[in-house]
């Protein structure tokens, strides 16, 4: 097999930046684009309604993995991917617009499990972990840049920011000309039912696990853009920049999760992901002064969950796969990140009270920290 170059590391990692940026660039514009649209549904779906798409296409996507290859099926989403998310500024029907933003989510699962795959063909043992632990770093750096880009072109007008969209263009051409081609080899399909029955409850775990924790991270990213500015006033570009600064501490983390992993062990550093979950919200309820509350926001809680959660578990899901079964995992996976991504916006639907809806995220993050970390303790051994 051909050597990837760092020049192909780093289109990988461009690439999957993509994946935030489908529902989180527009969101610190939430609010003005909810003036200039005549939304008939909630500003906040327009952020998880490719989340929906994901969960909806994740099982045909796949299932094309093996038959397509990872840089085809690459390839093949990066295209609807710019075309789907750009016109999305000019599109004033709300059906065809809720229609546009779900099949914007296929693309995107599209890329995101052909991605995860070509790191896996191309790394293994600890080479893979890191690098699995960069594209988390990566996705969250895409969420430092293009928030804070959306931010600031969403303050001179509402349309501005899906004009970030069409940077999948120039990813296609960087993936046509940086990535050597590969293509699925065949592996012997074990007949040992008991291992099946293990790898199947493991990959189960990792799904609900990937589910919850991202259900908790995007909370955040559907309540913020509305809480900072009718409780502190902030604009556009101020929500844009404070949430960029929590991607900044979720790029710093998921830096250091290996480390974590090699001294703590896989579940327990999942573990520790909802612990601060739950510290984030919980400053977040107590709503006390504006510099505290942005000091602990973005050093406690959110980003770190993330860093500690989401890249680990998409490098436990790769390792609990093979060959054959590697397509579906990853497309599992994929449901569970952004379906978590989709929920959060029934978060809403707890209370008018941000204050409580943040309590009651606390709460909800103990409680499913404790469970899983039981059940990673005893069903799975990696």
């Amino acid at each position: 097999m051909k050597q990837i170059s760092n020049f192909g590391i780093f289109t990988l990692l461009f690439v999957s930046s993509l994946t935030i940026m489908v529902g989180t660039v527009i969101a610190p514009s939430l609010s003005g684009i909810a003036q200039h649209k005549n939304l008939a549904f909630s500003p906040s779906w327009l952020i998880t309604l490719p989340s929906l798409g994901v969960v909806l296409f994740a099982p045909i996507i796949g299932r094309l993995l093996p038959k397509l290859g990872t840089i085809k099926l690459l390839s093949l989403g990066l295209i609807p991917y710019a075309v789907l998310s750009f016109i999305g500024a000019f599109i004033t029907n709300n059906y065809i617009l809720i229609l546009d933003r779900i099949l914007l989510g296929a693309a995107t699962v599209a890329i995101q499990v052909s991605v995860t795959a070509y790191i896996a063909d191309f790394f293994t043992g600890e080479a893979r972990i890191k690098m699995i632990a960069w594209q988390g770093m990566s996705i969250e750096l895409g969420g430092v840049v293009f928030l804070a880009i959306g931010g600031v072109l969403g303050q001179i007008h509402w349309q501005f920011p899906f004009y970030i969209y069409l940077v999948a263009i120039i990813c296609l051409f960087l993936v046509v000309k940086t990535l050597p081609k590969t293509k699925f080899r065949s592996q012997n399909i074990t007949t040992d039912t008991n291992v099946n029955k293990r790898n199947t409850r493991q990959v189960n775990l990792i799904f609900i696990a990937s589910l919850l924790a991202m259900m908790f991270f995007f909370v955040g990213f559907v309540t913020l853009p509305i809480y900072l500015p009718n409780s502190f006033g902030f604009t556009e570009s101020e929500t844009g920049y404070l949430m960029a600064f929590i991607s900044v501490i979720a790029i710093i983390t998921a830096s250091q999760m290996p480390k974590m992993v090699s001294a703590f062990g896989e579940s327990k550093t999942v573990t520790i992901g909802f612990v601060f979950f739950m510290l984030g919200y919980l400053v977040l309820s107590t709503k006390l002064s504006l510099p505290f509350l942005v000091l602990t926001t973005i050093f406690i809680g959110i980003g770190i969950g993330f860093g500690f959660t989401i890249p680990l578990l998409n490098h436990m899901m790769l390792e609990v796969s093979t060959l054959k079964t590697q397509g579906e995992n990853l497309g599992l996976f994929s449901m569970g990140v952004f379906g978590g991504q989709f929920l959060s916006t029934f978060i809403e639907y707890v209370s008018n009270n941000y204050t409580a809806i943040y309590a009651v995220s606390a709460g909800l993050a103990a409680i499913i920290g404790s469970v899983l970390f039981f059940l990673f303790s005893k069903k799975t051994k990696y």
